[in-house]
């Protein structure tokens, strides 16, 4: 084991039957072999995702005889949304949904400020997120010890319990005219931030329910994602102030 990167049948197998948090679990296509079918049914047992991929992206990830399978034990346990929505507020509650964050030094930002906020929760697909590694947490600046972070199958049906719940979700995105500063953040809400190249998901910008961007200088069209939620999220707090 390198860190939290553990490799092989019999090792990841393990890891799952003694009850470690996985963040992610890489498997090679078109594995075969009794052991590798005994690790796909404890997955499924389980509940747990994996992500199909060629031999190449394993042999990036380790140099050591991974024999088809490479997974990463997260060092937080993740929740679940329902519970985090159960416990008692005492104060506007703000979540950040990430969808296609990728790079975990964003990552890693994005739970600093999210922390310095008093942010309630960060949610996460189980797929196309950010691994939660060393770099993570170093740039979290141990932040990620410190709040939430519940791990959905779906943004979608996230969204859908947060609306259910009475939390406005809003949408920071350049497909608008609407402007940050002209959204209510008062009350409890929910901001998806998308990646920096693709933005946010149509699916999900359709069922937000305000969408909203910061002003930009025409010499640039964009900033860093974990910047962009800094400066929405102390827009919050100088509301609420």
């Amino acid at each position: 084991m390198k860190n939290n990167l553990i490799y092989g049948l019999h090792p990841v197998m393990e890891a799952i039957k003694a009850g470690k948090q996985i963040d992610k679990i890489f498997l090679q296509k078109n594995l075969k072999g009794a052991s590798s079918q005994e690790l796909i049914g404890l997955l499924q047992e389980k509940g747990l995702n994996y992500k199909s991929v060629p031999v190449e992206k394993l042999n990036k990830l380790t140099r050591e005889n991974h024999q088809g399978v490479v997974a990463f034990i997260s060092p937080v346990n993740f929740y679940k949304l329902e519970e985090i929505l159960e416990k008692p507020a005492h104060k506007p509650r703000t979540f950040i949904l990430l969808d296609g964050i990728t790079d975990p030094r964003n990552f890693g930002a994005i739970i600093r400020t999210a922390v310095a906020v008093s942010a309630s929760g960060i949610i996460v697909p189980e797929n196309n997120s950010a691994p939660v590694n060393e770099d993570t947490v170093k740039t979290s600046a141990g932040g990620i010890f410190k709040i939430p972070l519940i791990k959905v199958k779906h943004l979608k049906d996230a969204i859908f319990l947060l609306q259910g719940n009475g939390i406005k979700v809003v949408a920071a995105t350049e497909k608008t005219d609407n402007l940050i500063y002209n959204v209510d953040l008062k009350p409890d809400f929910a901001l998806i931030m998308g990646s920096e190249g693709k933005g946010i998901n149509r699916s999900l910008l359709k069922i937000s329910d305000e969408k909203a961007k910061l002003p930009m200088s025409p010499d640039m069209d964009s900033l860093n994602v974990s910047v962009a939620c800094g400066v929405i999220l102390y827009e919050a707090v100088r509301q609420r102030l």
